[in-house]
C-alpha cells in the first residue's frame, strides 16, 4: 500500500516509493499502445483538473490519464474562476472540498499553494507543479522514460542545463534522480544557478561544455522568461551560443548520449530543432507518452483508499 494520500513533492518519497510508482506506470505504457485504452477502474470517480497557471501539455496529460481510467474529468481554469474576482485560495479549496471530488490535480504559480489546498480537502491531491517549489510528477515521468531507454537510472551520469533558478522541474529531477542514484551535474550561467545548489548532491557547472563530459542523458530547460525579472542573460542569441545544444555540441558526445527536454521548446535557443527532432538520440516525444502513464498511476494509486473504502476493487 502506497503510504500517502497525496503526491505533493518528490521530496516526501523514498527510493522504494519513486520505484513502486515508476513500476505501476510501466503496465500503463503497454496499455496506452493498445488500438482499445479504456479503463473502468476510476468509473464513478469524479477528478478536478484546478489548473491556476496556463498549461497545455500537463494538463492534457491529466486529463487523457483520468479518462482512460474511467474517471469523470472537469478542468477549472484560472480565468474562469473566482481567484479572479478576488476570492483566497482557502475559499477556492472549501469550494472544490464541497464538490466531494475523488482527487483534486492543481498547478499553482505559488510555492507551496498546492499544499495549501491539500490540508483543507479531504481528497488526495495531486501536485501539477507550483511555482518554483516542485512538479513531481514530471520528475516521475522523466526517471521513467530514461529508465524505459537505458534500462536503469542508477550510476548514469546526468547533466540538466538552462534556467535551473526558476525550474520546478529541474528541484523535482535532482530529487527523483539522485534518489535514485544517478550522478547529476547541473549547468546554469551564473545569474541562472541558485546558491547552494551543491546542497542537493549534485555538481555544479557554468560550462556546458565541460559539463557534457562523458554523460549519459542531457536534460534541456526552457528559459522562463515570465519568471524573470531583470537581465539574466545577455541575449538570447549569446545564450544559445553558451549553453544551446546544438548539433555540433550534441557530436561532441558519447553516441549513446540521450536527449530530454520537458517542453514547452524554445527552439533554436536552448535546443537546436535539428538536435530535439532526431530519432536515435531524441527522447522528447517518449517524454510526453511516459507522462501520461505515470499520471494514470498516480491517480491509480492516490485513490485506491476511496475505492477500498466504497467497497469497489
Amino acid at each position: 500500500m502506497f503510504p500517502h494520500r497525496d503526491l505533493l513533492a518528490i521530496s516526501a518519497l523514498a527510493p522504494h516509493e519513486i520505484l513502486f510508482l515508476l513500476d505501476e506506470a510501466e503496465q500503463w505504457v503497454k496499455f496506452n499502445r493498445l488500438s482499445q485504452k479504456h479503463d473502468d477502474r476510476l468509473a464513478g470517480l469524479t477528478i478536478i483538473n484546478a489548473f491556476f497557471e496556463n498549461s497545455t501539455r500537463t494538463l492534457v496529460s491529466f486529463e487523457i490519464a483520468g479518462k482512460r481510467l474511467g474517471a469523470d474529468v472537469v478542468n477549472m481554469h484560472a480565468g474562469q474562476s473566482s481567484i479572479k474576482k478576488g476570492e483566497t485560495l482557502i475559499d477556492t479549496a472549501m469550494t472544490l472540498n464541497a464538490m466531494h471530488a475523488d482527487a483534486i490535480v492543481i498547478r499553482h504559480g505559488s510555492s507551496g499553494a498546492v499544499q495549501l489546498i491539500a490540508d483543507k480537502v479531504d481528497c488526495p491531491v495531486l501536485n501539477a507543479g507550483d511555482g518554483q517549489h516542485e512538479h513531481p510528477t514530471q520528475g516521475l515521468l522523466d526517471a521513467l522514460t530514461i529508465r524505459s531507454a537505458k534500462g536503469r537510472i542508477d550510476g548514469l551520469s546526468i547533466v540538466i542545463c538552462g534556467d535551473v533558478l526558476h525550474s520546478r522541474v529541474a528541484r523535482s529531477n535532482i530529487l527523483c534522480l539522485t534518489s535514485l542514484g544517478a550522478r547529476v551535474r547541473v549547468c546554469a550561467p551564473p545569474a541562472l544557478m541558485p546558491l547552494g545548489i551543491e546542497e542537493m548532491k549534485v555538481e555544479a557547472f557554468h560550462d556546458f561544455d565541460k559539463a557534457l563530459d562523458g554523460v549519459d542523458v542531457v536534460m534541456m530547460l526552457r528559459l522562463q522568461n515570465e519568471r524573470m525579472q531583470g537581465q539574466f542573460i545577455p541575449s538570447p542569441r549569446e545564450y544559445r551560443h553558451l549553453y544551446g545544444l546544438t548539433e555540433e555540441r550534441l557530436a561532441r558526445t558519447r553516441p549513446d548520449t540521450l536527449v530530454m527536454h520537458p517542453g514547452p521548446m524554445n527552439r533554436g535557443i536552448e535546443i537546436d530543432s535539428n538536435v530535439a527532432d532526431l530519432v536515435d538520440r531524441s527522447l522528447i516525444t517518449r517524454q510526453v507518452e511516459m507522462g501520461v502513464a505515470i499520471r494514470m498511476a498516480c491517480l491509480d494509486v492516490l485513490t485506491r483508499g476511496v475505492r477500498q473504502v466504497e467497497g469497489w476493487q
